[in-house]
């Protein structure tokens, strides 16, 4: 049976090993332990509960723990290259790694200094944490798994197959670095706004903000052009960008998007890998960013707060 393990049990992280825990063996790894008893809320509001086996960083060395073949790395992307640090020294150099985060910052570092695969995983998943012993899964969403060399067909199909016994939606592609710009047009235009004002994502459907969005949809839409990403479904433009956008507000209407949670526990957002690669693009091609600065200004004077 191949093992698992999932570095940074939060909403995602925990989700991933309720869901994984049935059919394989999986361990989480956190800077704190947790309890051992787990409890996993549905989309339907069933509430499911087991144990799932966690030990922290600093205990990873005195433990024997089964060799892993995948090393889910599902902290926010700020932490990746640090939360793989910390576990380095017993880990094979040859060990896929799976890097779940939001953005595009993480993905293309890891994937240049980890000698072994690494795979990059897409979801709109929703999820949120409720203490330290539940998760509550929002939504359910299409996962994508790919490298973004297009060389490791093979292990993400392969890693697809489980996912999918455990219930994701999980397809195989060669074109992730196309779905990773893609999910960070959703996150640019859903994340900052409802981190600023306090809302789950289908309150986004709301006059007082969807002018708004709309609007950071078209500055997102024009770099992602230059970019050469594709829009969304076969569509044209920003229309197309838009109707992604709002259809991953109607899946996710109930969830507390990942950077609100973060507001929520007054941390540090993943403003820098949500809106910066956007900013930078919109700079190096000579195109206007007012909104994108304007978001990332008003989270920065927010998390000064904290």
């Amino acid at each position: 049976m191949t093992s698992h393990w999932i570095l940074g049990p939060g909403a995602i992280g925990r989700l991933l090993a309720h869901s994984l825990s049935p059919i394989t063996d999986i361990t989480l790894i956190g800077r704190r332990a947790l309890p051992e008893q787990q409890r996993l809320t549905t989309p339907e509001g069933e509430e499911r509960t087991q144990r799932l086996a966690s030990v922290t960083v600093a205990e990873l060395a005195s433990h024997s723990l089964p060799v892993p073949g995948f090393v889910h790395i599902t902290t926010k992307a700020m932490a990746a290259e640090a939360a793989l640090a910390s576990i380095a020294d017993v880990v094979a150099p040859t060990t896929p790694l799976v890097l779940w985060q939001n953005g595009f910052l993480a993905q293309p570092r890891l994937t240049d200094r980890w000698p072994g695969p690494v795979l990059c995983a897409t979801t709109t998943q929703g999820a949120y944490l409720t203490g330290s012993d539940g998760v509550v899964h929002a939504g359910r969403g299409p996962t994508f798994i790919g490298d973004l060399n297009n060389q490791r067909a093979a292990l993400a199909k392969t890693l697809a197959q489980t996912l999918g016994e455990a219930g994701f939606t999980a397809t195989p592609v060669d074109d992730i670095r196309q779905r990773l710009w893609q999910k960070l047009a959703v996150n640019a235009a859903i994340n900052p706004l409802v981190a600023l004002n306090g809302v789950r994502n289908g309150e986004l459907r709301g006059d007082a903000y969807a002018v708004r969005l709309a609007a950071v949809v078209k500055e997102v839409a024009a770099i992602l052009k230059q970019e050469n990403i594709a829009p969304p479904n076969g569509g044209e433009g920003e229309d197309a960008w838009l109707a992604l956008v709002w259809q991953v507000v109607e899946n996710t209407a109930n969830n507390k998007a990942s950077m609100l949670q973060d507001v929520e526990a007054r941390r540090t957002t993943e403003r820098g890998a949500i809106l910066g690669p956007l900013i930078d693009s919109a700079e190096r091609h000579g195109l206007p960013c007012g909104l994108l600065k304007e978001l990332d200004s008003e989270l920065a004077k927010l998390e000064a707060k904290f």
